[in-house]
């Protein structure tokens, strides 16, 4: 089976904090677990960096755009590697290739007569001298009454036109804009309405219940045409004849880089993209709340415009993420960033804190007293200790090899089921019941363990204290691959502590299998309590 996996493209223009790990993290879970099928994915993103609010931090900071993209760039790619982010590709939207491969999709769009030409009156700055961007406007949504900027309302989710803002001001001077006629190229989204309608009816059960409201709204409302192109300095050129300086509208220029970032990985590695772009491909999107509209409306429009009939399968919408109870401000420092965090704390405690705490279907709160007791309780505690207490007690008991070759059916029968069900919901896109499950085995393992008192038995009968020491090792070493999709570096951690020269897959190991227990360490070490108010301290 081939699998695509689109990870939603952060913009270039800061540093990333816990909410785009909350997202980003199951298009990584899912992209792990597939491998370990033996399925054939490919896993994409990238950084956004013709956005308009890299123009702004650059004008901030007095720099050029491309200074603030490359910064930051460099930053995501640290942070994901890091954190144990699987892309095949992590590409950025102003490569050559990206840029090359955008122009061919407009170009397409038009030819197949999606696009068409029209004037009218824009926002524009008389003393800035310049059009400006919708993100360059901020007023009032004519909708929800909030504060919003001039393409999108955070808080109703509904994507805007910045001249439909009330109290308009422009975000570089704070003076309010004027209108002027411009012309531009339009995307005719509204005659891909009944397609649009029939997609989302057909592939609602495979969305998250965010998406599928979002989307039923925007149909219920009827599609507008949206403009394809932008009086703007950064960004894709528009290959049109006297259209020379306008560039292509980042909203249907970034998500393109689904597909832009599959050619430039199949030309990097001489391999064949279009297999990933098959209707047959099982294709999977992640991203935020706020990014909806963009997978489920407008880039299937496109697809559909250039011919392509490979639409979104799943889409995995996270919602939002709040810090000790109040919402993530960046302006007010009320954030946790990516590069701080992941200098302190074990990549695999964000990734677990995020996998069971995971804003699937409703907002989370990230806890410093909650991450800190998730650690100390369930990762050391709980699979260390686990993990630890067998090998040692083996070691002491009978040395540091064993041959694991006869498992009691219940413990094959619990781990092969552990496989089956954490399985069945990642495929659904359930990534945090899926961690939730695939955990069940730690507690279970534990219980079993204290239930069989390996400890008392061996002093009447070594022979089944062994043999209940044996179904604990077959447990731990199952336990890298069953954690691997959500803690990789445990994972494979756990691998080498047993010298296990098998390959891991989403399966039980096979029996029979030789394990070395020599260089065993504990996989976690205790976080400090003080450590809780220490990091509070720091908010804001």
């Amino acid at each position: 089976m081939t699998v695509f996996i689109g990870g939603a493209w952060p913009y270039a223009n800061g540093p990333l904090h816990i909410g785009h790990l909350a997202a980003l993290l199951p298009g990584d879970i899912l992209a792990r677990y597939y491998r370990l099928k033996g399925d054939d994915v490919l896993y994409v993103s990238g950084s956004d960096c013709n956005g308009t609010p890299i123009e702004i931090r650059a004008k901030q900071e007095g720099v050029q755009a491309g200074e603030i993209a490359d910064k930051y760039h460099k930053e995501f790619l640290e942070c994901f590697c890091k954190l144990g982010f699987s892309y095949d590709q992590y590409g950025r939207t102003d490569s050559a290739v990206h840029h090359k491969e955008v122009q061919k999709i407009f170009l397409k769009l038009k030819e197949n007569g999606h696009l068409y030409n029209k004037s009218t009156n824009e926002t524009f700055c008389v003393h800035c001298d310049r059009f400006l961007p919708d993100r360059f406007v901020e007023g009032v949504c004519p909708n929800c009454g909030d504060k919003a900027r001039g393409d999108q309302c955070d808080s109703c989710g509904r994507i805007l036109n910045s001249v439909d803002l009330a109290d308009k001001s422009c975000k570089l001077c704070g003076n309010p804009p004027t209108l002027k006629e411009t012309s531009h190229y339009y995307l005719s989204l509204s005659s891909f309405q009944q397609d649009l309608e029939e997609y989302a009816d057909g592939n609602c059960v495979k969305w998250r219940d965010n998406a599928v409201a979002l989307t039923s709204r925007y149909i219920r409302e009827g599609l507008q045409d949206r403009a394809a192109t932008r009086d703007i300095s950064t960004g894709v050129d528009v290959p049109v004849e006297g259209y020379e300086d306008k560039k292509i509208y980042v909203w249907i220029e970034a998500v393109s880089g689904y597909l832009t970032a599959s050619v430039e990985w199949g030309e990097r590695n001489g391999e064949d993209w279009k297999r990933f772009w098959d209707k047959d491909t099982v294709s999977y999107y992640v991203h935020g709340k706020d990014n909806i509209p963009f997978h489920t409306i407008i880039w299937p429009a496109v697809l559909k415009g250039l011919g392509n009939d490979s639409l979104p399968d799943w889409i995995v919408s996270s919602e939002y993420v709040t810090l000790e109870k109040k919402k993530i401000s960046t302006s007010r420092n009320w954030a946790v960033w990516l590069p701080d965090i992941l200098q302190a704390y074990h990549p695999d405690t964000l990734r677990y804190y995020f996998s069971v705490q995971n804003p699937d279907t409703r907002d989370a709160d990230f806890s410093w007293r909650e991450f800190v007791h998730k650690h100390n309780s369930d990762l050391l505690g709980g699979l260390g200790n686990f993990i630890q207490r067998t090998a040692k007690f083996y070691q002491k008991e009978f040395g540091d090899t064993a041959r694991l070759e006869t498992i009691d059916a219940r413990i094959t029968e619990e781990v092969s089921s552990a496989y089956k069900k954490t399985g069945e919901l990642l495929e659904k896109g359930e990534c945090r019941k899926a961690a939730k499950r695939a955990f069940e085995l730690v507690r279970w393992s534990n219980k079993y363990f204290d239930a069989a008192q390996p400890w008392s038995i061996i002093k009447e009968n070594r022979d089944q204290a062994r043999s209940i020491l044996e179904n604990c090792l077959f447990i731990s070493i199952n336990l890298a691959g069953l954690l691997g999709p959500f803690l990789p570096f445990t994972g494979e951690e756990i691998r080498k502590q047993f010298h296990v020269d098998e390959s891991l897959s989403w399966k039980p190991v096979s029996l029979p299998i030789d394990v070395n227990l020599r260089g065993q360490k504990p996989l976690f070490e205790r976080i400090p309590e003080e450590r809780i108010e220490l990091e509070r301290a720091k908010l804001g």
